[in-house]
């Protein structure tokens, strides 16, 4: 995940550099480096304060706001934020010797600079929203068109689903409802992004999650996924009541496979998932509700990855599933204790012998 984010600012701070570089010449015909340092100090703290970095509750509240309000007190905010980072950079510029403006021309700012600086970063900001939107994967394919033809690949699905909607709903009525499925998806995204999953679909109160193969078992990350979306509800439990009236308590199901993936769609494009592995997940999914086990996952995904030590998994025989000829071997999964997990060490308990 790490490596992800240092690439894609990396990314981010050559494409705000090279077009600063840009301007330079095609502007003023020389210069290129100044170009580039002024366009740094500029663009990076807008695009700063729209993923969130600085200014996270101003970002919030401004975002809240109706409109109108939104839209006037935002190029506001891009105006200051330009002129802060164009004295900073001028001053700096200017202390080093690199330039050697009048003092007063590093506090006036060009109102040329102000309409580049509305271009390049609210380019780089839609393509980040857009990428955001769709997810990070998702955005890269369609971008590069990997799956204009139909590929065959091998996938990990995670089906995650709400317990109890439909009585909440009738308690609460459907706005409310969705102000609570609102919130729960928010609570999913940091986890996925953690795990470096990628929310394939929401459909009703259920969020289908999925990952490559390899990356989703190594670390057994689709796992830890799935552990750490609970764990993180479960200690904010005192605020989901306070808003809500009630935690939210989830079933959750993991499989892998092969499968068909292709780029479908005419006006609305999207990647789609085609094969058994997904229906497979759908239905290990309605299990939890009979074997009232909350998190299940298949006995071949299973065995194709390593528990964390924290993890103990239980062996629950095979069970036949609606749509599919043959049983699948299904398996509970649990966490433990930190005292017993030293012991366990990852070990699958249950489990028939050879």
């Amino acid at each position: 995940m790490k490596r992800d984010v240092i690439i894609s600012w990396t990314l981010v701070v050559a494409a705000v550099a090279l077009s600063g570089v840009a301007y330079s010449m095609l502007v003023y015909g020389n210069r290129p480096l100044i170009g580039a340092i002024f366009s740094l100090f500029i663009g990076m703290p807008l695009i700063a304060f729209e993923r969130r970095l600085v200014l996270p509750r101003f970002h919030a509240w401004l975002h809240g706001l109706s409109t109108p309000a939104f839209l006037l007190l935002s190029i506001v905010t891009y105006y200051f934020l330009v002129l802060a980072g164009y004295i900073s950079g001028g001053t700096l510029l200017n202390l080093v010797g690199a330039i050697s403006a009048p003092w007063k021309e590093v506090f006036i700012l060009p109102w040329n600079v102000v309409i580049y600086s509305f271009v390049v970063t609210g380019t780089i900001t839609f393509m980040l929203r857009v990428r955001e939107l769709l997810g990070r994967d998702i955005f890269t394919n369609l971008l590069l068109g990997r799956y204009r033809k139909p590929v065959q690949e091998e996938r990990v699905f995670l089906f995650i689903d709400l317990v109890g909607s439909t009585s909440f709903a009738e308690k609460h009525g459907d706005l409310r409802t969705q102000q609570f499925l609102a919130a729960l998806f928010t609570a999913l995204a940091e986890p996925v992004r953690r795990y470096r999953g990628a929310i394939d679909d929401y459909i009703g109160d259920a969020v289908i999650i999925t990952w490559p193969l390899e990356r989703g078992i190594k670390h057994a990350r689709c796992v830890n996924c799935v552990f750490e979306i609970i764990e993180q509800i479960e200690g904010n439990s005192g605020k989901w009541i306070a808003k809500f009236g009630q935690m939210p308590r989830l079933r959750a199901a993991l499989h892998g496979g092969e499968i068909i993936t292709a780029e479908i769609g005419v006006d609305h494009h999207k990647i789609a998932y085609f094969g058994d592995t997904v229906n497979t997940t759908a239905r290990l999914e309605s299990l939890c509700r009979s074997l009232e086990r909350p998190v299940l996952i298949s006995e071949e995904l299973a065995q194709r990855l390593t528990l964390p030590p924290t993890i103990n998994a239980d062996y629950l025989g095979e069970h036949a599933v609606r749509g599919r000829g043959q049983k699948i071997g299904v398996m509970s999964l649990t966490r433990v204790r930190e005292s017993a997990a030293n012991l366990l060490q990852a070990r699958i308990v249950g489990q028939p012998a050879e």
